[in-house]
Parts: structure tokens; C-alpha cells; sequence
């Protein structure tokens, strides 16, 4: 008996199956270039489409919210001075810091950039300008490893990322930076050159996009500076005017979502409660977004959720963390205190900022 054609399945874009061969949720999508017919034994053909693997990355099932880690640090008095402490919040709740782990050496003055399960810790102080690159596992406390090397030794870099590349740029060595250079953050390699910055700064502090990486203020060699530049991650190049800040400092704390860039405090010279935003869709210049509750100075840590902008610590020898909700123009609240008081960039990664989406 010859065996009888069955007609094509017509599947509903979106539709969603478990794989039990994968053991993974899938669904199905339709017109992908090139993309054949299969026919299954007892069923029929399928029309040109594949099942994809839904994502199991997001910071509700990794970490049961998104997760922010502050990383290093230095605390006047105490010795050593360079503190080797990660400490780490759930963003979305309000209360003190926890325990996470430690960094393989002490230090301060450091940059971090992340995506969705790992966060990288980047450059720093230790005594001495380092070119240390390490990385953590959100998910996993204590899980802090060594990645690689930056291409040259640098203190107070920024970091931002798209989600696959992180982007590292600006510090200090003996002179002020120009330099950006990348990594791609699941990939363990010696980082690479992006391009330059329009300004040579240290104290710069990045904001993203899932398209651009937006870098603001500093120092250089003539004070503090307004200037707002920015690249778009996923192409190298140089910096490109963007705007100004609404005053001038360095240092200060940065938060984003998708849509929205905020940075908060910093130092000119002493500790500002000045809080600005830029919207990523147009150039232009920063706006007046608040003020922070307890103004905070240079250095401080901070994390990002899609909703919430979060600064820790800062030079004015503080523990304090407050947050901003992002879409939300207003004055920042009391979220609780680090584990310890810090000065000198304690670095600030999440699994939930706006490269993320």
C-alpha cells in the first residue's frame, strides 16, 4: 500500500513546545532566510520555520530579581586600605548588603561591565595600577575567577556593554585616557582596541543602551568637565559628542534602563546631589532628574535595574546606598548600607541594565 502524503502543519508563529530531548522550552518562528520544510514521520511537513530555544537567562530566573555586586573599594584607617569584598543586593527590595565573596586581591579605584550571567571586574588599584580582569557568576556566590588582562594597566576606568561586548574606556596611569578598548564577556581573552575617546579623562562614567554606550564628565587636564560622548558598542570607532552634563564633576554614579540614562552625584570638588538624564533615542544635553537624598562623591559604586538606579558608597567615607526609579523624575531613598564603608570606586555590576534590554 503506498504510503499516503500527509498535508503541511500549519504552526502558529509563537507557538510554544517542550523539547524533551533538550529539556528546554522552544517556540516556533517562520520566514528565516534559507530556511527548508521538514517532513516528520506520521505528521506531515512543517513549513519553512524553526523551533528556537526560549531564554532561561533572565535576572527573575537566575537570581530571583536583578541582581547588583560591588565589587572592591578602599576604607580610610583600615589595613589593608584596598579591600578585596563583593557584596551584593537584590535591586527591586530595599535593605543592607550581603555577602558575596572576594576578589582575588584587594583593590580600588576599579570598572566593571556585565550581561545577563556574568559580571567582569576591570582594571584598578592595588598598590599600583593593574590590568586585572575577573569575572563572577551572578548566580553563584563566591564564584569570582580570573578572566584575562586589559591591553595596558589603568585605574578608574568605566565599563558599559550591549549584552556580548563589554566596552572599558577612559582612566588614569601616570596620564589621562583616551583609550576604549573591548571584551566579549563570555569569552575569557586578552581585550582589544575599540577606538578613542574625543576627551583624554579619567573619573568618566558610562551609561547603555543595547546600541549605544554613553560616557559623561571626569577630569582632565584642566578640572572637571561636562562633556557627554558617545560609541555605538556593537561598531568600533571613536567617541562622538552627544551633550553636556548640567554641571561639571567627575566620579559620579550612573544608572540606565533601555531607554533612559541617569548620573548621579560625583565631585566638584565636594561630594554633588545633583542627578541628570539623557534619553538614548536623541543627542543632546543632560536634564535635571532630582537630587540625591545624601549627596555622594566621586567613586561611587552603582547597579541598574529596568526599573531602579542604584549608587553605593563614595569618597565622602560612606556605606550608604540609596535608588532612583528611572522613569520616575525625583529625588533618590534609602535603600541600606554596604557591608562596609568605602571610598574609591567600589565597582558596580548588574544582570538587569539597560544594554540588557
Amino acid at each position: 500500500m503506498a504510503h499516503e502524503e500527509l498535508p503541511p502543519i500549519n504552526i502558529t508563529p509563537g507557538a510554544i513546545r517542550f523539547n524533551t530531548d533538550s529539556m528546554k522550552l522552544e517556540y516556533f518562528r517562520i520566514g528565516m532566510e534559507g530556511g527548508n520544510s521538514s517532513s516528520y514521520a506520521g505528521i506531515g511537513t512543517v513549513a519553512a520555520g524553526e523551533w528556537v530555544q526560549i531564554t532561561t537567562d533572565t535576572p527573575d530566573v537566575q537570581t530571583g530579581g536583578t541582581r547588583g555586586v560591588f565589587s572592591g573599594g578602599f576604607t580610610p584607617g583600615s589595613s589593608p586600605g584596598n579591600q578585596d569584598v563583593m557584596d551584593y543586593i537584590n535591586i527591586a527590595t530595599t535593605g543592607n548588603a550581603i555577602s558575596f565573596g572576594t576578589l582575588s586581591a584587594g583593590r580600588s579605584a576599579l570598572g566593571a561591565t556585565s550581561d545577563r550571567t556574568r559580571g567582569l571586574v576591570l582594571g584598578g588599584y592595588t598598590p599600583s595600577n593593574t590590568d586585572t580582569i575577573e569575572f563572577f557568576t551572578f548566580a553563584s556566590t563566591g564564584s569570582r575567577a580570573d578572566f584575562e588582562d586589559l591591553t595596558f594597566a589603568r585605574r578608574y576606568p568605566t565599563g558599559s556593554s550591549n549584552g556580548t561586548r563589554g566596552l572599558i574606556a577612559g582612566g588614569y596611569t601616570s596620564n589621562y585616557v583616551e583609550e576604549i578598548e573591548y571584551v566579549t564577556i563570555q569569552s575569557a581573552a586578552e581585550a582589544v582596541d575599540f577606538g578613542n575617546l574625543a576627551t583624554d579623562a579619567t573619573d568618566r562614567v558610562a551609561v547603555c543602551s543595547q546600541t549605544k554606550s554613553v560616557i559623561a564628565g571626569g577630569e582632565d587636564g584642566s578640572g572637571r568637565i561636562t562633556s557627554i560622548e558617545y560609541v555605538m558598542t556593537s561598531t568600533l570607532g571613536n567617541g562622538a559628542d552627544y551633550g553636556d552634563l548640567t554641571a561639571a564633576r567627575r566620579g559620579h554614579g550612573g544608572a540606565c534602563n533601555s531607554t533612559r540614562g541617569v548620573w548621579m552625584g560625583g565631585d566638584n570638588p565636594g561630594a554633588q546631589n545633583t542627578i541628570d538624564y539623557v534619553e538614548f533615542a536623541s543627542l543632546g544635553d543632560a536634564l535635571d532628574f532630582g537630587d540625591l537624598s545624601t549627596a555622594a562623591g566621586r567613586r561611587q559604586g552603582h547597579v541598574s535595574s529596568p526599573t531602579r538606579g542604584i549608587c553605593a558608597g563614595g569618597f565622602t567615607n560612606s556605606n550608604v546606598i540609596q535608588f532612583i526609579q528611572l522613569m520616575s523624575k525625583g529625588d533618590s531613598i534609602d535603600y541600606g548600607d554596604l557591608t562596609r564603608t568605602v571610598t574609591e570606586e567600589n565597582a558596580g555590576a548588574s544582570n538587569g541594565h539597560g544594554g540588557l534590554g
